[in-house]
């Protein structure tokens, strides 16, 4: 029996899909482990002690309909060893809400940008919210959910006066987790 280059081709396109699907993940190495660890840490020194002061925008039917002043103070930040998750002691200042909470929220890696994502998270006093907030430098930009309005949200990370920088808990390579 004779194959074609057309008959060997179809068999590669029917068997590599498999034999892809079968090959166990690799294990991350040490090097990749160190570096998630990097930045972990570096995102945890970055958020500890900081104010996010910016705007949030309104959506509706697609056009921007309203802009408004937000502002953030984000206390503490703690890696948690389960997955994703990560602890912030935030202060949360809307309308005439001032409230200091502890949040847990999963924290997603676009290669080396922090995402903190919230999909459908209960905020107590405040509702039910999704959204994804990336960090890059000194600025925060992403989207919000809550209902049926949603929006835009950006601005600057500012160090609060009397912070150190230094997190009471920068996490360590074995509460690292995994990369998500």
């Amino acid at each position: 029996m004779r194959f074609s280059a057309r008959s060997f081709l179809l068999l590669c396109l029917i068997v590599a899909p498999t034999a892809i699907a079968q090959t166990p993940p690799a294990s991350p190495s040490p090097k990749t482990q160190e570096k998630t660890a990097e930045h972990f840490e570096a995102f945890a020194k970055s958020l500890h002690g900081v104010r996010l002061r910016g705007h949030f925008t309104v959506v509706d039917e697609g056009k921007i309909t309203s802009q408004h002043e937000e502002q953030y103070e984000i206390r503490e930040i703690q890696k948690l060893p389960q997955g994703d998750r990560w602890r912030f002691l935030a202060r949360i200042r809307y309308g005439r809400i001032d409230v200091t909470l502890p949040l847990v929220l999963q924290v997603k890696w676009a290669d080396t940008t922090p995402v903190i994502t919230l999909e459908s998270v209960r905020i107590p006093g405040l509702g039910t919210f999704s959204a994804r907030v990336l960090f890059h430098g000194q600025r925060y930009a992403g989207t919000w959910q809550h209902g049926d309005k949603g929006g835009h949200l950006y601005g600057v990370i500012e160090k609060l006066d009397g912070a150190n920088d230094t997190p009471s808990s920068v996490p360590t390579q074995q509460e690292g987790g995994r990369k998500g």
